[in-house]
C-alpha cells in the first residue's frame, strides 16, 4: 500500500500548497491513502467545515488535529458529522469527535488512523501510551487494519520517540507533527513501523513556524505582544512523508516530500 501523510498545514498558504499539488500527487503516485493534519489550517489556528472538505476534495482521506483543534468554534458542532476528521484520542472523555477512524480507500483497503497528543510541555491529557495501546488493540494490524497511521502530536524529540518505539510492529507509521519543522530521522524501526519525529509543515518557511515573523520577533526581544499572531503570507512548501507497506501492513520504503517554496524539494526515487 502506498500512503501520503502531510504535516501541519498552517494558513492560506498552506492550503493552497496543498491544493496546487495534491490532486496530481494522488494520481501520478497511484496513492491508497493520504492524511493531512489540519489543526493550524484556519488562519493558522484550527480548522473550519468548509476547509475540512477542501482537503477531501482535493485528495486526502483522512483529516487529524492536534492541541488546536477546537480553537474554531464550529468544530465543536460540525466534528460530530466529519467521519473523517480525527481529533487526539486521548483527550478526555465526553469531548466531541473520534480519535480514531478506520477509513475504507479507493481501493476497498482499510486503514486505521489514530491521532494522539503528548504531555510534555503540552496541555495536561490522559496517558497517550495507555491509550495507543487501547485503539491499536481495537484495530489491530493486519486482522481489522490494512494499515494503521498514528499521528503523534507532540512538543519533545524525546517523547516522540518513546512513543514510535512503544507502537513498532503495531502500525504502519507513526509520525510526530505539532513543531512544525521536518526532521532528518526518516526510517524504519526495528520492528516494521515507518518513523519519523516531525513531518514539518505545509505553510510558508520565511517566518516563525509558518507564522509572520514580525509578531514572533517582538515577543522575543522585548517580550510583549502587540498584535496576534497571522500566518506567514509568501509561497508554501508541501512537506510530507511517503511510506510503502508490505502485505502485513508494515514499512517497507520511505521518503520525506517537500515540494515548492523555500526548501529543497525532495520527492520518492522508488515511485
Amino acid at each position: 500500500m502506498r500512503l501520503l501523510f502531510l504535516g501541519d498545514v498552517v494558513g492560506r498558504p498552506g492550503r493552497q500548497v496543498v491544493a496546487d499539488h495534491l490532486p496530481r500527487l494522488r494520481a501520478d503516485w497511484a496513492l491508497d491513502c493520504v492524511i493531512v493534519n489540519g489543526e493550524n489550517a484556519a488562519g493558522g489556528f484550527g480548522i473550519t467545515e468548509a476547509i475540512y472538505e477542501e482537503f477531501l476534495e482535493a485528495g486526502a482521506d483522512a483529516v487529524t488535529l492536534g492541541n488546536h483543534s477546537f480553537d474554531q468554534r464550529e468544530a465543536l458542532v460540525f466534528i460530530e458529522r466529519a467521519p473523517r476528521l480525527v481529533r487526539p484520542a486521548n483527550y478526555p472523555p465526553g469531548t466531541p469527535g473520534r480519535g480514531a477512524a478506520l477509513v475504507e480507500t479507493r481501493t476497498g483497503a482499510q486503514v486505521l488512523v489514530v491521532n494522539m497528543m503528548g504531555r510534555t510541555f503540552m496541555d495536561p491529557m490522559d496517558d497517550p501510551f495507555a491509550a495507543i495501546d487501547r485503539e491499536l488493540d481495537a484495530g489491530p494490524l493486519g486482522l481489522v487494519s490494512d494499515a494503521v497511521v498514528v499521528d503523534f502530536h507532540a512538543e519533545t524529540t524525546s517523547e516522540k520517540q518513546a512513543f514510535g518505539h512503544w507502537c513498532d510492529g503495531r502500525a504502519s507509521l507513526v509520525i510526530g507533527t505539532h513543531t512544525h519543522v521536518p526532521t532528518a530521522d526518516h526510517r524504519i524501526l526495528s520492528g516494521g513501523t515507518a518513523y519519523m519525529t516531525d513531518v514539518g509543515m505545509c505553510g510558508c518557511y520565511d517566518g516563525v513556524i509558518g507564522m509572520d515573523k514580525e509578531e514572533p520577533l517582538r515577543r522575543f526581544t522585548r517580550k510583549i505582544g502587540s498584535s496576534r499572531f497571522e500566518p506567514a503570507a509568501g509561497p508554501g512548501t508541501l512537506s510530507g512523508l511517503a511510506v510503502e507497506t508490505d502485505g502485513r501492513g508494515l514499512a517497507v520504503r520511505l521518503a520525506p516530500v517537500r515540494i515548492g517554496g523555500a526548501l529543497e524539494p525532495v520527492v520518492p526515487s522508488f515511485w
